[in-house]
């Protein structure tokens, strides 16, 4: 008897267990093979609604095509589908992947290889008019060795059904409150359920910043806070993640940079004993708050929607718009950068050294993300200029600390 078989005895032949909002999912052997099956409640059969709603998507999962999609068979019984079928693989659900193997989540990449995988089979389902509705760790599936993410049954087929919270039961937590109250069902429903997804996968590892504030949005209660569409959700964490990345870079750059103006005080001697160092002297920018301009009405709109006139427009006001950035950032990070770049800092211990050089760079991010939408700019665009005020004047800074000796 082999492992798998000592697992299944003990399980009533039954391997993989896990609770979908449709049944019963597990692998069982049979003529020597196992197999993946889901048996249906037996209680929903006594709804004409559910036992229709899941014929309809039977045939419809015939022509679904996605890597992340999973297809099965129906097994009839009475002119009723009492189980389903699945195509060849070995699958468990993500919750018993986290219960197995809860280190998993901090292997490279498998958090974004998962959120990456929802929302590319996510955008695939809703071209094709279907929503997916509940991601929860029992119901979304797991392929064994690659930890691939697959989807089995679609909630939007079940939306007639009277009682959404009876049909999913416990995993009602992961679906969003207007499809529970029975209201708008559309691509924000699976935004929120994805958030509260991924919220469960980071209860196994800390969640890192750029997933906080994105999943933060991602499961607002009201749909129109949250995001549009997943892919929408996703860039957010791309763009934030590159921010994150090119801020780590800078704190290396900015680390090695100061070491080695301390170092070169250490050993040249200092003429005249300099306590302070004078901000840098910033070009006069013009006062654009003061023409009238306000950041919330420089907002973008489509270029198919615009004439020549409207467009030239939209291009002053989106230079406005950064130039009001560029001189409030400008202020503020010559602000935070002021207080590291003096003779007090770097003399200060290694440990101190390293503290606050972290939590100067995360000063300076919180006031791009927040100066950035204050100015209706892209996260990309805010973060371009902010690199470029921020290197401007972190050679300034150095370049004074060396002529003040």
């Amino acid at each position: 008897m082999n492992y798998e078989e000592m697992l299944a005895s003990k399980n009533d032949g039954k391997l993989n267990r896990s609770r979908l909002p449709l049944g019963e999912y597990y692998r069982i052997q049979q003529d020597g093979k196992y197999i993946g099956l889901v048996t249906i409640r037996p209680e929903l059969h006594e709804s004409i609604v559910f036992s229709e709603a899941l014929k309809a998507e039977c045939e419809r999962n015939k022509t679904l095509v996605n890597r992340y999609q999973l297809h099965f068979t129906p097994i009839m019984e009475q002119n009723e589908v009492r189980q389903l079928e699945l195509e060849p693989g070995v699958f468990m659900s993500m919750e018993q992947l986290l219960i197995d193997n809860p280190a998993v989540v901090a292997e490279k990449g498998f958090v974004e290889n998962v959120l990456a995988a929802l929302v590319e089979v996510t955008t695939y389902l809703h071209s094709q008019g279907i929503k997916h509705v509940c991601y929860s760790p029992k119901s979304v599936l797991v392929r064994k060795g690659d930890h691939a993410v697959m989807l089995l049954s679609h909630g939007s087929f079940y939306f007639a059904m009277e009682n959404q919270r009876l049909f999913y039961g416990d995993d009602a937590y992961y679906v969003a409150p207007e499809v529970l109250e029975h209201g708008t069902i559309d691509e924000r429903c699976d935004v929120y359920s994805i958030g509260k997804f991924m919220e469960a996968i980071f209860a196994h590892a800390d969640m890192t910043l750029e997933y906080k504030q994105a999943l933060k949005r991602a499961t607002s209660e009201k749909p129109e806070d949250r995001y549009e569409t997943p892919q929408a959700m996703l860039k957010a964490v791309n763009a934030r993640r590159s921010m994150m990345h090119s801020a780590k870079m800078m704190l290396a750059a900015l680390v090695v940079a100061l070491i080695g103006v301390g170092i070169y005080m250490e050993i040249v001697p200092e003429p005249v004993h300099v306590e302070y160092v004078k901000p840098a002297p910033r070009q006069a920018t013009d006062d654009l708050l003061d023409d009238g301009y306000k950041p919330e009405d420089l907002g973008v709109v489509s270029g198919d929607s615009l004439s020549e006139e409207e467009m030239e427009a939209q291009r002053v006001y989106q230079a406005k718009a950064e130039e009001i950035f560029r001189k409030n950032y400008e202020k503020e990070a010559d602000r935070i950068l002021s207080k590291i770049y003096s003779k007090d800092y770097m003399n200060s211990t290694e440990k101190r050294f390293a503290a606050e050089s972290e939590s100067t760079i995360q000063e300076l991010m919180v006031a791009q993300q927040k100066m950035g939408q204050e100015a209706n700019l892209t996260p990309e665009r805010a973060q371009l200029i902010a690199s470029q005020i921020i290197e401007r004047i972190t050679n300034e800074k150095k370049k004074q600390l060396k002529n003040n000796k």
